[in-house]
């Protein structure tokens, strides 16, 4: 500590911020993901920077904790419910779900079959490999067209909140004696969990719209995350508190009806909203940042040379893929392309990994593991969003094309009436034989 220099870290991070920048608007053109240019800066600084990987592991856990908070409230508040979107809403819901279930027992089956461990230890490893990546997703379809992009941001954002339910509430079962009270122990947490998110939601958006002064936007996330870190220490699904925020201050129509409209006052709410989403998104990029790179800092080579790194990552993989084939073909079969490709592993895959009890925690089980899934499953996307786009601008260059093409032979058609015009006589004899010639030269 006595070599730190507070100058060279502000630097640092100065550079780190606009390195990051400079990724987003690389990603938005090529479709690499600037999550993977993140891990790899961090990995590349871990050779410049001395680090113990225990030291970083507690900033690893703080900014995951704080970014994932952001990042949920980020795609919250790019949700609008409406009435039309009840079908696309359940169907995301369903398939998150769905493949969340399928995806842990068939890597957890992997997991067991390689490792001496347990079936409940098998799941505990295997929830965080199940786990979309809103963090990764969110900005990496912006540029799909509405109901793919939607179906995406759903889904991901469903994935999070349930996996990181099913993760915790898979860990509070060792501690139940039967599944009745497992079952019930459950119903209790998601419904004080809801009852308190509505209660809270609605009186944070009350209350601050009548916060006089230029500095209030920090103060309802402060109240969330508060809400959140409190309701972890009582072992509730805390990230239900974010979402409900989200949907509410993004959906006033939906929530604030009847007397509760009394209670908008038009333009604060709209300033409010447009302002809360502005710092929502800046927050969570710089969260987001400096979480991969000390993530990228901490990885190390060592698990790499253990092939059977290399086999569970890829097998895992097929089970990823396989299974969201099939439950897209099967139930939203308009999305596979490019859904099928969506489906990276992220932040919430390294924080939950991370927050395995050291009593389940497996000592064969190597972080290269998450690494390589991370890695591949960000690529796959690369290339399903770039196969995409590439398809959609041929089929806009065909449509353009064929536009060409008929103008000329329109173009025609119309010279070849006109001459046939010309040579008709301008005032033609009223006869019956000539009447009906010139009425099938008009049809």
């Amino acid at each position: 500590m006595q070599d730190f220099n507070v100058y060279w870290a502000v630097i640092g991070a100065s550079i780190i911020i606009i390195l990051s920048y400079g990724y987003n608007a690389l990603a938005r053109k090529t479709n690499i993901p600037s999550v993977l240019m993140l891990i790899v800066t961090g990995f590349a600084l871990s050779f410049f920077i001395d680090l113990d990987n225990e030291a970083l592991r507690p900033a690893l856990e703080t900014l995951g904790t704080i970014g994932l908070i952001m990042i949920v409230l980020e795609a919250a508040l790019d949700l609008h419910l409406e009435a039309g979107k009840g079908k696309l809403i359940s169907k995301s819901l369903i398939i998150a779900l769905l493949l969340l279930v399928l995806t842990t027992f068939g890597i957890a089956m992997v997991i067991r079959f390689a490792f001496d461990v347990t079936p409940f230890g098998a799941l505990i490893y295997a929830i965080p490999l199940s786990i979309m990546s809103s963090a990764i997703i969110i900005p990496s379809v912006a540029n799909l067209s509405g109901e793919k992009k939607e179906f995406l941001v759903f889904e991901s954002a469903f994935s999070d909140i349930l996996g990181i339910m099913f993760f915790y509430f898979l860990l509070d079962s060792a501690k139940m004696d039967g599944a009745g009270a497992l079952s019930l122990h459950i119903a209790k947490n998601i419904g004080l969990t809801l009852a308190i998110a509505v209660i809270f939601g609605y009186l944070i958006i009350i209350l601050i719209q009548k916060v006089t002064g230029e500095v209030k936007l920090f103060l309802p996330i402060a109240v969330l995350v508060l809400l959140y870190a409190t309701g972890k220490l009582f072992h509730l699904s805390s990230l239900i508190f974010v979402l409900a925020f989200g949907l509410m201050l993004n959906n006033k129509d939906l929530f604030f009806k009847g007397f509760l409209k009394e209670f908008i006052l038009p333009e604060p709410y709209e300033n409010l909203l447009k302002e809360i989403k502005l710092i929502t998104l800046e927050s969570s990029f710089l969260i987001r940042t400096f979480f991969f790179i000390v993530f990228g800092m901490s990885i190390s080579l060592d698990g790499f040379n253990q092939p059977m790194v290399f086999v569970i990552a890829v097998v895992a993989l097929i089970i990823m893929y396989v299974l969201r084939y099939g439950a897209l073909r099967t139930m939203a079969k308009s999305q596979l392309n490019p859904g099928i490709y969506v489906a990276p592993r992220g932040l919430i895959t390294i924080l939950l990994f991370y927050s395995i009890p050291v009593e389940h925690q497996l000592v064969d089980f190597s972080p290269a593991i998450l690494l390589l899934v991370i890695i591949c499953s960000s690529l796959v996307m690369m290339y399903g969003l770039i196969k995409n786009k590439r398809e959609e601008a041929l089929l806009e260059t065909l449509g353009t094309e064929e536009g060409a093409v008929a103008a000329p032979d329109m173009k025609g058609e119309l010279s070849q009436g006109t001459t046939s015009e010309s040579i008709l006589p301008k005032d033609p004899p009223n006869t019956k034989s000539d009447s009906s010639d010139h009425e099938g030269w008009d049809s």
